[in-house]
């Protein structure tokens, strides 16, 4: 999990200067007709991280795990991301993950296969939630523009 968690910090430190330069207007334009803004995907990644967050912790707290879905239309909207200033949700993003690769760092190779379901999913691994974790928040860094 270390080198998954230095992974997860090289993405932060590569993507973190070149999301400070977008422009608050730049932020808000939907990057395909009907998508979602390069804000509402920062804010899709804040609350992956949120709750992944809690996925780990908690995994690693119990044999196993039962989480809710997501509602990632619901999260968006009811939290007001596209109204939120673009570098408070930058650092936001930023931070959070860099303590996220902290937790990360940290699980033991022992709690690796806890066995996870996220609501009416199949059930996956700890380890799958941590290593998809990184490929999610890739993939949409790529979308906003930073792949």
């Amino acid at each position: 999990m270390i080198e998954l968690s230095r992974r997860l910090l090289a993405a932060i430190d590569a993507a973190e200067p070149r999301l400070r330069v977008v422009s608050e207007a730049e932020s808000l334009v939907p990057l395909l007709a009907g998508g979602w803004s390069r804000k509402q995907l920062l804010g899709h990644l804040i609350d992956s991280a949120s709750n992944n967050h809690q996925r780990f912790v908690r995994a690693l707290l119990a044999e196993a795990l039962e989480f809710p879905r997501y509602d990632q239309d619901g999260n968006i909207r009811v939290q007001a991301v596209q109204e939120t200033d673009w570098l408070l949700l930058v650092s936001l993003w930023a931070s959070y993950n860099r303590y996220l690769a902290h937790v990360i760092a940290r699980i033991p190779a022992g709690k690796l296969e806890t066995v996870c379901r996220i609501g009416a999913g199949e059930p996956v691994t700890l380890r799958f939630l941590a290593e998809d974790y990184l490929g999610h928040l890739v993939h949409h860094l790529g979308q906003i523009g930073l792949g």
